[in-house]
């Protein structure tokens, strides 16, 4: 699906879908998106209307389509030359089911990253508040002279809707009432205060020693200095930086707090900078790889489109080097940047092993190996390990999958290819 264009945090408009084939008959693959086509279908009163309704979404009917609090929007083709207008309205959520909404999403961390990777958690959709619709919650109202309800083309409507759904509940949240921009910032909020408040409640441990008022009133000669405390396990986590109008980004001082201590720990621990050596690319790469999601989601895509734009590159050519790293760290960023021919050995060696394991004839091209459908690659990095790749059939766009194997075949099956593949 292309990306919506956002006329505003609470305006969204979606390109129209493209047509599908008859026998792919399911609009939403989510348990959210499914919840809001049994809505639909639950409070239909024509299984016909429905039918038809179906028909039409399958076969691009639905022009773009624009959501705001408590409407969706668009203009559908039917038998007549000029398509008809389309709304479907769903009532919007008050101050106090905002407040009970947030309140159990900022109770659990994996809330807050789960609607991050756009997915809905079914204890936060069962918090009390109504975010998804039941039976004949949903309004329709169309300009054809139909007076089903619905008629055909709303019930068009409301299967492509099911699909914006599925694949942003986001778009769910801005029909009840609320844009993604705004919620995320109070979550921030939100979160920031709880946690200030669990700091204080907490007693600081006492740190070994003696008292400086002790020491100066004594006469006794001082003991020699105490070793220097040993450098803890891992760093630990900075605290939550609220959102201020007008103050710094939270997102980007949670990055350099995490940064420095990261590193801070690093050279007490060793002695030596992990990323001194590091050029800016391969920098901005790393920092980005640590943390969640692939600079898709709203708390990541400022962070991507900053350190590409730094390293003069591209957020898409970052979200690949991304899950290079995540791969193989620096070296897996070099597997996928740098070709190289290497020496005879193990990589002569690993296609009669391929073939042993009932693979076809994979197709060699310096440290590549494709599988002649075009879907599969493996590149031999240059410390001797295996590394996956996957890609659409014939179109040469390579991401790195799954995880790096001494043995090709290994590599492969860590891929989930199968031998028939």
């Amino acid at each position: 699906m292309a990306a919506p264009g956002r006329d505003g945090e609470l305006r969204r408009t979606f390109p129209a879908f493209a047509p599908r084939p008859a026998e792919d008959i399911r609009f939403a693959e989510t348990w959210w998106g499914n919840a809001w086509v049994a809505a639909l279908e639950e409070g239909a009163l024509d299984p016909k209307r429905l039918a038809r309704g179906r028909g039409y979404a399958q076969e691009g009917h639905v022009d773009a389509i624009t959501v705001t609090p408590g409407l969706v929007l668009a203009y559908v083709r039917g038998s007549r030359p000029r398509p008809y207008r389309v709304q479907v309205r769903l009532r919007t959520l008050g101050d106090g089911d905002w407040e009970r909404f947030l309140d159990a999403a900022a109770d659990r961390p994996g809330h807050i990253a789960a609607l991050l990777d756009k997915e809905m958690p079914h204890s936060l959709a069962e918090c009390g508040v109504p975010l998804l619709p039941g039976p004949g919650d949903l309004d329709p109202h169309c300009s054809c002279p139909d007076r089903g309800h619905p008629c055909k083309h709303a019930a068009a409507l409301c299967y492509q809707t099911a699909r914006l759904l599925d694949a942003d509940p986001f778009v769910l949240l801005l029909l009840r009432g609320r844009g993604e921009r705004e919620l995320l910032d109070a979550l921030s909020r939100l979160s920031a205060a709880r946690a200030a408040r669990a700091a204080q409640e907490r007693e600081p441990a006492p740190l070994p020693g003696v008292r400086a008022a002790d020491v100066l009133a004594s006469d006794r000669q001082l003991p020699p200095l105490p070793p220097p405390l040993p450098a803890p396990a891992h760093p630990e986590q900075p605290p939550v930086y609220p959102a201020a109008p007008g103050g710094p980004d939270p997102f980007a001082l949670d990055q350099l707090a995490t940064e420095a201590a990261a590193r801070a720990h690093a050279l007490l621990s060793t002695g030596r900078d992990p990323v001194a050596e590091l050029t800016l690319w391969q920098d901005a790469v790393r920092l980005a790889a640590a943390r969640p999601g692939s600079g898709l989601t709203a708390a990541t895509r400022a962070l991507y489109a900053s350190l590409a734009s730094a390293a003069d590159r591209t957020p898409a050519e970052l979200a690949r080097a991304v899950a290079a790293w995540r791969q193989g760290g620096l070296e897996g960023l070099a597997v996928l940047e740098e070709p190289w021919d290497p020496p005879a050995g193990r990589f002569d060696r690993a296609r009669p092993l391929l073939l042993a394991a009932d693979l076809p004839a994979f197709r060699p091209w310096r440290n590549h190996l494709t599988h002649p459908r075009g879907h599969v690659q493996l590149r031999l990095g240059r410390d001797g390990l295996w590394y996956p790749y996957e890609s659409e059939p014939g179109h040469d766009d390579w991401w790195p999958r799954g995880t790096p194997d001494l043995d090709p075949v290994g590599a492969l099956t860590g891929l989930g290819a199968s031998p028939e593949g």
